[in-house]
């Protein structure tokens, strides 16, 4: 992904994504890069942050999962872990 500036943002991956950090307008493209180098990392569990609001955030989120090949399910959080506000992926 690229600023404005055209510099490349660096982002940390681990198995807890904070969507909060992420313009909307770049949640679609970061979420698809931050999936694709978690599988590549190894990851088989993760939770992404997309908080609660009006939902749109966690509608991109769970749309970007249904279509990723490597996803294998996906589902809200446990309560103490975020829940609706919070999705857990489960990756092959």
């Amino acid at each position: 992904m690229r600023t404005e500036d055209d510099e490349p943002i660096r982002i940390p991956i681990t198995d807890v994504f904070d969507l909060h950090t992420i313009p909307p307008r770049d949640v679609g493209a970061v979420v698809e890069e931050y999936l694709i180098e978690a599988h590549r990392m190894g990851y088989r569990a993760l939770r992404i942050i997309h908080g609660r609001g009006i939902g749109a955030q966690r509608e991109t989120v769970r749309s970007i999962l249904s279509r990723t090949p490597f996803v294998t399910e996906f589902r809200d959080a446990p309560a103490e872990a975020g829940g609706w506000g919070a999705t857990i992926v489960t990756l092959r």
